[in-house]
């Protein structure tokens, strides 16, 4: 390998190879944890690695994040879904489907099952992009008694769409800073920001005036 003054010592070329060994499984593995135990901020994750990638210059970096990061959230929606299913066809139900049920008011799911019935696989794909619009939507799915099937095929559009999304966020960030972390720092905000105003507007509203 070449470079202006000669050979590239193979110690500079190290530490960006280790970096891409560890990040991408460990972005895979906290992606998919997040999508099961949904305590994870895993939009932020997807944002920062994308700036990471943004500001490499390791081909297809930005490639790998997206295909990452949508099918660990495929994988971890679809895994619990399938979990919630058994849940509502056992006597006891599942602990799994009491932490999807604990997460979907029911305000938030009475909304979730009229939209869905009305619009079908597209309020799938759009749940995937509203803050904690996620689990209502899944919860409705699983008292509508979607076969798996059905949901996976709507689950599939909506992870790529979410992995899309918080990946731009992440290139938005990385482009506005020279360095990573003021991107990664930057990319975390705006992400924060954006899964708390849905509440914080709902409970503006909900305060009498005056």
């Amino acid at each position: 390998m070449q470079a202006a003054g000669g050979l590239i010592p193979p110690a500079a070329v190290a530490p960006e190879s280790t970096q891409q060994a560890i990040g991408y499984p460990s972005l895979f593995l906290l992606v998919l944890i997040g999508a099961l135990v949904p305590v994870v901020p895993t939009g932020a994750l997807v944002s920062s690695a994308a700036v990471v990638a943004f500001h490499r210059s390791a081909p297809f970096s930005m490639a790998l994040v997206f295909a990452t990061a949508s099918l660990a959230a495929f994988l971890g929606d679809v895994a619990l879904y399938w979990l919630g299913r058994r849940g509502m066809t056992s006597r006891n139900g599942s602990r799994w489907l009491e932490a999807i049920r604990d997460r979907a008011p029911e305000e938030r799911l009475a909304q979730a099952q009229e939209k869905l019935a009305d619009h079908g696989v597209a309020v799938l794909v759009l749940s995937r992009l509203v803050p904690a619009g996620r689990l209502p939507v899944m919860l409705a799915c699983l008292v509508a008694r979607w076969p798996l099937r059905r949901f996976v095929r709507g689950n599939l559009p909506a992870c790529l769409a979410w992995a899309a999304t918080y990946q731009l966020i992440g290139v938005l960030g990385g482009s506005l800073f020279p360095e990573p972390w003021e991107g990664v720092l930057a990319a975390v905000v705006l992400t924060v920001l954006i899964s708390v105003a849905p509440s914080l507007w709902r409970r503006v509203r909900r305060t009498p005036a005056g």
